[in-house]
């Protein structure tokens, strides 16, 4: 009878236990879903408003410059409807081009900044701080001698193959210097020693570039020299659909490989438990990092500081290392980032136009310091897709 009542206690002492096992699995699938939750209710909250923020800025750019073009006559002008001709002129012809093009550069950036540091883990990594743009300037560069031995004319009037080899020539560059990242990551992991190793790769094609425009024409290497201070306004109407198609495949690469990217953040180990082809799936992604970090390059010049800023401050915005999330908002980021400094360019009066790369840069390092000084008051709230900073 003893021994009935024994076994008997056991057992129920043994309900508790797991009831509270099952407890905590409820509890845990509560925080996760009430994380995904609150996630949702941000993204539904954010994005009108940052769509908004973006049609207003597109707009103002496209009023805003050395002739000031009221709202309402802007959307006449678009139409080519305006009483007043040369408003229809100015818009059509010189600004819209130049604000499609801010939208695509600042999107395709960004897209790539977020591929970048998914892949290398380093909140960090993008294409000027790994010296991708610098591997598409010497494809530039290249290009422009041998265009320049020929007789014939870089940033003139090209025809479609001729611009599409243009960007093709800065993809490839881009490409063969994440290639060469890519390979010697596998052997430093640190993160400070592969941000150090992208800046001697970056001063390493900047010293190529430097000799292989030594040896142009005086024309050449001033125009070199102008395109390396960026600028959204060099890509006119005719030349849009190809610069807009090199982004497109870009960015059409990238949202194949969305999932994937979720668990590169994680680690190329856990990635593989998941059944992701990683070899794949990570070649996929850097070339389409390539395509949207060269074409950017080769039409607007080595814009520098959006490709880290964008994915960093969508982060903040959006509290989420889910790329399904991340992807549309970091291309959402850039471009407003693109399109605010392209309207700032403009400040000056008289028709002076200011350069890109300043006021980026201006924009960008904020959100860098901002970055740095979040993670030293909060080391343990670092998400994975942000990686570790060194």
């Amino acid at each position: 009878m003893a021994a009935k009542l024994s076994g008997a206690t056991q057992k129920t002492d043994t309900l508790p236990s797991s009831d509270s096992g099952g407890e905590h699995n409820s509890s845990e699938d509560h925080n996760s879903s009430a994380a995904q939750s609150g996630e949702s209710r941000r993204w539904r909250r954010l994005w009108p408003g940052l769509t908004l923020l973006a049609t207003l800025l597109f707009v103002l750019d496209l009023a805003y410059g050395s002739v000031r073009i009221p709202f309402v006559d802007v959307l006449f002008a678009l139409t080519g409807q305006s009483q007043n001709q040369s408003w229809n002129t100015i818009v059509q012809i010189f600004r819209l081009p130049k604000a499609i093009t801010a939208l695509l550069a600042g999107a395709a950036l960004a897209v790539s900044g977020l591929i970048l540091q998914s892949i290398f883990r380093n909140p960090l990594a993008g294409p000027d701080s790994l010296g991708i743009s610098s591997g598409a300037s010497i494809g530039v560069a290249i290009l422009m001698l041998s265009t320049d031995m020929t007789g014939s004319s870089l940033f003139g009037s090209l025809s479609v193959p001729g611009y599409a080899s243009l960007v093709l020539a800065a993809s490839l560059g881009s490409a063969l210097i994440l290639v060469l990242i890519l390979l010697l990551s596998r052997r430093f992991e640190h993160g400070v020693t592969l941000l150090i190793i992208g800046i001697l790769v970056g001063y390493f094609a900047g010293s190529i570039v430097s000799l292989i425009v030594y040896f142009g024409s005086p024309l050449k290497v001033q125009l070199y020299l102008g395109w390396t201070y960026g600028s959204f306004s060099g890509v006119r109407l005719n030349e849009l659909p190809i610069f807009a198609g090199a982004v497109c495949v870009g960015l059409l690469l990238t949202l194949r490989s969305s999932k994937a990217l979720n668990a590169f953040a994680v680690g190329e180990e856990f990635a593989l438990t998941l059944g992701v082809q990683v070899r794949r799936e990570r070649t996929r992604l850097l070339a389409a990092a390539a395509i949207l970090a060269g074409s950017v390059t080769a039409f607007c010049g080595p814009v520098a500081f959006l490709g880290i800023a964008a994915p960093q401050a969508a982060r903040r915005l959006f509290q989420s290392s889910n790329h399904h999330t991340l992807l549309p908002g970091s291309m959402l980021v850039g471009l407003i980032i693109a399109l605010t400094a392209d309207i700032a360019s403009q400040l000056p009066q008289g028709g002076a136009v200011l350069p890109i790369n300043p006021l980026l840069a201006l924009i960008g390092a904020p959100i860098i310091l901002s970055m740095f000084l979040r993670t030293g008051d909060s080391s343990g709230s670092r998400s994975p897709g942000a990686g570790s900073l060194p």
